[in-house]
């Protein structure tokens, strides 16, 4: 198949999808010498437009493959045989009857929505699957905080009740010293248990604990009555006969988890009068924090009350935990909090267990928790059940731990928010867009919260290729398959994960392997076809189940290509040593999802390797994908050429060597966690904006432009606006901010002045806007302290070391784009 141009981000607009090549080499060989890897950056809840799916979800169960190993779902591009009333299977070519309800309808003008050409993807509402309920929230507060920081986050909760539906189940622990779980359908007066907070609480000892053992009579809140001889009466006069027994769960219920229109009164008033912590600190220890104990008696308590039904444990942490499971570092302040040299040098022996306990967590009440497979992996297991999202909101100049419980929110699907203080727009707002809505105009959701709860997603393909892995807020279910590579990246040997909790812009990394062997080729026409089968808790409590199928072209390379033929005669510059027109393959790269893909992995295999070696193993396959597809003359670096589909690719990968994700320096193990849990659950355009910020420069001489992310940008006269992602700079330059200082503004005279100082913050406004978590909003200037978050992210062209040029000096002995780019050349070129 030749095609001249591929649109790359024509299935992210009609699939959710992007795929690193459109059209894929039809050998392993082929494709091992692509470099970058085979994937797809998949987003499951994608809102699409009206084109290209069904605008509500469909009120019947699919229509699936007979073969007990494959099961893939009907699609447009099953062959259907309208005379005989058949389907055959795209991905293992089985001929299947239409259920007698198709079969009397179906014709070539009367196609169901699965099968029309344009609806790729079809979402299910399963009626066969009971509705799980209204959604829970259990808030979990930290009240060791300062007492100005428990007033910010009682607030922001209290404006949160207010956005619930009525329905959803409300539940409020605190913690500090001990663990209080708040009796909220309690009237009369707050009631609270007391918990001690320096020891693992599992569901049947909370059970106990709070009096929820099986009561008869539908009432009570202590141990259960003595059975009564045959024939008489229980204690409370009803007969035996008449006796029923209240569960644990529905005690929890009745109790400590109500629907927000009957105890939000309640939580408010308690939230009004929450107190600092009473326990004594003497001066020369930390404060006794039980964040673990909190967090095991929550889990416990949800387990008991909504074991399959959705909800979201939210833990509110203002610093570290320094008692009981979970804890990170002692109270004695002379030992210091653990560093990345700590924890690569195992001299922290409080690390790993507490890895372990957060872990145990989301594993402990599942039965597959005891199979062989790592701690993350069986936690994931658990997840797949219950439908418990845990998020964590860190708020503290300190660390908190964030480190230690990602392995359990990333097995759980939660969200993670890192700030200063409660008081901060980072943490308030994004706590309010958690529980964002759908637009009212949205068919069917209008209204609804986007967050979903209990997903899992399925990967089918067709025989040429198979599933490496996954990378995301995944774990692996453990599902073995006939498309199950043996060569796995991320959480692999299996095609079907656990994503938990997830919303409108989770985003999951898929992998593949290319099996065909190439010994002979492929039948011309032939094609590849993938399917995502995502299977979600709507915010509604109905379950549905999305599908979408995505079909591509195979390329069978002529005999002989990429064997180096002679150098090429002088004047016939732009093909390399191969000489031939561009393959498919080439025209089809997009270089933003590969960059994503790549970092993905990247990011992975710093959680196994020295992040020296990861670096190392970046800039090769960077020299190999050049030295593959780059036009050049062997051994002459001035001769090297890159296609427009490969030309930001090197730029990409150089941010990615100088960002966070990578350089441990400046950073704490909480934030690395934190950046790094970021990039691997948000979408290709975002995550692009983590590895090379977006720069914008404002001046008198026309609007807005997009600028180099280079210090050649930095001018006295200009205004530049810098987003990282997770900050957003507006950077005034040495004139501008001496103006502004002088009030040259505030003159009527000078309002062209004025208009130039607000513009970028209104863009700032706007790109803040529409992003979670919602960044920190900076505005520095020139030579100032703050100005620091601009310049560590300009490329180094002007140094300390460099003589003459325009633009400001970088103090770094780090390389520059232009002298990383020379030798990369020089590498490529090599024969």
């Amino acid at each position: 198949m030749q095609q001249d141009h591929f649109d790359v981000s024509y299935t992210e607009e009609t699939a959710g999808t992007r795929l690193s090549f459109h059209c894929w080499p039809s050998s392993r060989l082929e494709a091992t010498r692509c470099v970058a890897p085979m994937g797809a950056l998949y987003t499951p809840l994608k809102k699409l437009p009206p084109a290209c799916a069904p605008p509500t979800a469909l009120q019947y169960d699919p229509i699936r493959c007979s073969t007990a190993t494959c099961h893939a779902v009907l699609n447009p591009y099953c062959q259907v045989d309208f005379r005989t009333k058949l389907w055959v299977c795209p991905f293992c070519l089985t001929r299947n009857h239409f259920p007698p309800h198709y079969a009397e309808n179906i014709s070539e003008n009367n196609l169901p929505a699965e099968l029309i050409p344009q609806f790729a993807t079809c979402e299910y509402e399963l009626p066969n699957v009971p509705p799980a309920g209204p959604p829970a929230f259990v808030f979990c507060i930290d009240t060791c905080a300062p007492v100005e920081e428990l007033t910010e986050l009682a607030d922001s909760i209290q404006q949160i009740l207010n956005l619930l539906p009525e329905d959803s189940l409300v539940g409020l622990i605190t913690f500090g010293t001990n663990v209080q779980v708040h009796e909220i359908g309690f009237g009369g007066l707050p009631k609270a248990y007391v918990i001690r907070g320096n020891k693992e609480y599992g569901t049947a000892k909370v059970s106990q604990l709070l009096g929820c053992a099986p009561v008869a009579g539908g009432k009570g809140g202590g141990a259960p009555s003595p059975p009564a001889p045959p024939g008489q009466q229980q204690p409370n006069g009803m007969p035996l006969q008449q006796q029923t027994y209240e569960s644990p769960g529905q005690q929890v219920l009745r109790r400590f988890l109500l629907p927000v229109s009957e105890c939000s009164m309640t939580v408010e008033s308690i939230l009004d009068d929450l107190r600092k912590d009473p326990w004594p600190v003497p001066s020369d220890k930390r404060v006794a924090r039980c964040t673990g104990c909190a967090m095991s008696v929550a889990t416990s308590l949800l387990d008991l009350a909504l074991p399959r039904s959705g909800a979201r444990l939210m833990m509110f942490v203002g610093g570290p935990c320094t008692s009981g499971p979970g804890q990170i570092v002692n109270r004695l302040k002379t030992e210091d909090m653990r560093s990345h040299a700590d924890i690569s040098r195992n001299a922290e022996p409080l690390h790993k267990p507490a890895c372990e306990f957060y872990a145990s967590l989301a594993k402990r009440n599942h039965p597959a928790a005891g199979k062989k497979g790592s701690s993350t992996q069986a936690a994931a297991n658990a997840s797949a059940t219950s439908a418990h999202v845990v998020d964590v909101f860190a708020c503290s100049l300190d660390q908190v731990g964030m480190l230690e419980m990602a392995e359990l929110v990333e097995a759980t699907g939660g969200q993670m928010v890192l700030g200063d203080s409660f008081g901060q727009s980072v943490f308030k707002e994004s706590l309010r867009r958690v529980f964002r809505t759908f637009e009212p105009d949205v068919p069917e959701d209008g209204g609804k919260m986007q967050m979903a709860f209990g997903a899992t997603l399925e990967v089918l393909t067709s025989r040429e290729f198979k599933v490496s892995g996954a990378i995301g807020p995944v774990t692996s279910l453990g599902k073995k398959g006939p498309n199950v590579s043996d060569l796995e990246v991320g959480k692999g040997g299996t095609n079907a994960w656990s994503l938990g909790g997830v919303d409108p812009e989770t985003t999951v990394a898929i992998y593949f392997d290319i099996s065909n062997p190439g010994t002979s080729p492929l039948p011309e026409g032939k094609r590849r076809f993938i399917q995502f089968l995502t299977k979600y808790q709507h915010a509604n409590g109905r379950t549905r189940l999305r599908a979408t199928t995505l079909c591509g072209p195979w390329y069978n390379p002529p005999p002989g290509e990429g064997e180096k033929r002679a150098p090429p005669q002088p004047g016939v510059n732009g093909y390399n040593g191969n000489m031939e027109q561009p393959s498919p393959v080439k025209m089809s790269f997009d270089q933003e999802a590969a960059a994503v893909l790549l970092a993905r992995v990247a990011v992975d295999r710093t959680g196994s390797e020295d992040v020296a070696d990861v670096l190392r193993w970046v800039d090769r396959s960077l020299i190999r994908l050049c030295s593959k597809f780059a036009d050049y003359v062997p051994d002459d670096p001035n001769s090297f050429r890159l296609a427009p589909e490969f030309s930001l690719f090197p730029q990409f990968v150089f941010h990615l060597r100088r960002s966070q994700f990578l350089q441990l320096f400046n950073s704490s193990p909480d934030e690395a966690a934190y950046y790094r849990y970021i990039l691997n659950r948000e979408n290709t355009t975002n995550s692009l904006v983590m590895i090379q910020p977006t720069l914008l420069s404002y001046s008198f001489n026309g609007p807005p432009q997009p600028a180099l992310l280079d210090s050649q940008s930095v001018r006295p006269d200009t205004i530049l606006l810098l987003d990282t992602f997770f900050h957003v700079v507006v950077f005034h330059g040495e004139t501008c901010a001496a103006w502004r200082e002088q009030r040259y503004h505030e003159q009527e005279e000078h309002a062209a002045f004025r208009d130039l100082l607000e513009a970028p913050q209104a863009d700032a406004q706007t790109i803040m806007d529409n992003r979670f978590p919602v960044p920190r909003y900076i505005v520095c200037d020139q030579h100032k302290s703050e100005a620091r978050f601009l310049m560590a992210k300009l490329n180094p062209s002007q140094t300390h070391n460099s003589e003459g040029g325009g633009g400001a000096q970088v103090f770094t002995d780090d390389v520059s784009l232009r002298v990383f780019m020379e030798h990369l050349m020089k590498l490529a070129v090599q024969s």
